[in-house]
């Protein structure tokens, strides 16, 4: 069995991924063949770390309104962390109306449709978030990972419509910010944008090979000497830091570039900050949703290395009356992110696969 390797290829010559038949196949136990072809290469899910995963996932279906919504508060109706769940979910395995959680991604579907605007943002400005364009990007990505387990057309027309919107915001020099406006641009925001635009692409909606070009040029640009990331170009924000590296190179990895002095150095400053139960600091379960990315497409030692440190902290850290992880955004929030990155061997999602 052969499988597809995204080094093979420029992101241009992709080729696109067919959704239908992913769904089919899933249904049949992708992840059962997949655990065979990965066990020699990658440490398996434990029986510890698949219960934190299993009641994990429970307590997100369970905090799910009958809208779609996840848990209460300012929070619940924020489309970045719906999607954000949606993905838990679909990591598992589930797809809209499919599998264990296959009615709760239905309703989160709906439910980010439901705020697709005539001009493409995904928004809900009843909602409390740090920066709209952040929630764009997460819900982009799931309709793209949704897209062909829900073969609507107006799933089909609302993610093309998202994916031009972020085409046509980035700014001058390659990046994204909070608002969709050609403005100013951080590598936080830019990441979310960057992968959105890579599983659309998968998905077979066009992306412009010079948005992607321009990206590139601006996330290498933002990387400093000692191989971390700055927040912004400005001089103002030279600092490196872990959460924004573990974004950068995932940027790069998402735009088609996997080898390279940016490639090499930025994996070395992500490994100096192996996990070690660091949960009061900040932005970490962003950090570790884009570091766990980076290692399993580096592969090999930092793999190895990474996933099973990050695996036990998950484990020790999860809230074990709820099945919750805690986070300053929201433990929805905070979940989501955890169980997403305890289910990455599991290679389930295009977006994630080597």
């Amino acid at each position: 069995m052969h499988r597809m390797n995204n080094r093979d290829c420029h992101w241009s010559d992709y080729p696109t991924l067919n959704y239908f038949v992913r769904g089919t196949i899933l249904a049949a136990g992708l992840c059962i063949l997949q655990t065979e072809l990965f066990s020699n290469e990658s440490p398996i899910i434990t029986k510890e770390s698949q219960l934190a995963i299993d009641t994990g996932l429970a307590y997100l279906a369970e905090r799910q309104n009958e809208n779609g919504s996840i848990g209460d508060g300012a929070q619940a109706e924020n489309v970045g962390v719906v999607s954000l769940v949606g993905i838990a979910f679909l990591a598992e395995g589930s797809l809209p109306g499919k599998g264990k959680y296959g009615s709760q991604l239905r309703k989160i579907t709906t439910f980010v449709l439901s705020h697709c605007q005539e001009n493409g943002f995904i928004t809900n400005s009843n909602a409390k978030t740090h920066g709209p364009m952040y929630g764009h990007g997460f819900a982009t990505l799931f309709l793209a990972e949704a897209y062909g387990a829900y073969p609507k057309s107006n799933l089909r027309k609302q993610l093309a419509k998202a994916t031009k919107l972020i085409v046509d915001t980035q700014n001058k020099d390659g990046g994204w910010r909070y608002q969709p406006e050609r403005n100013e641009a951080d590598i936080s925001v830019t990441i979310c944008q960057v992968m959105a635009l890579r599983a659309a692409k998968n998905a077979g909606v066009y992306v412009p090979n010079k948005t992607i070009e321009k990206c590139i040029d601006y996330v290498k640009k933002s990387q400093n000497r000692d191989g971390g990331f700055r927040y912004q170009l400005t001089a103002g924000s030279p600092i490196s830091a872990f959460p924004r590296t573990a974004a950068g190179i995932v940027a790069l990895f998402s735009a088609g570039i996997y080898k390279g002095k940016e490639i090499d150095q930025g994996l070395a400053y992500i490994s100096k900050n192996r996990p070690n139960i660091k949960l009061d600091e900040s932005h970490y379960f962003y950090g570790h949703y884009y570091a766990v990315q980076a290692m399993w497409q580096a592969g090999g030692v930092f793999w190895s290395n990474w996933y099973p440190a990050i695996r036990d902290e998950l484990i020790k850290s999860q809230d074990q009356k709820s099945g919750a992880w805690k986070d300053q955004v929201s433990p929805e929030y905070g979940t989501a992110m955890a169980c997403i990155i305890l289910q990455m061997p599991n290679n389930t999602l295009p977006i994630f696969q080597r």
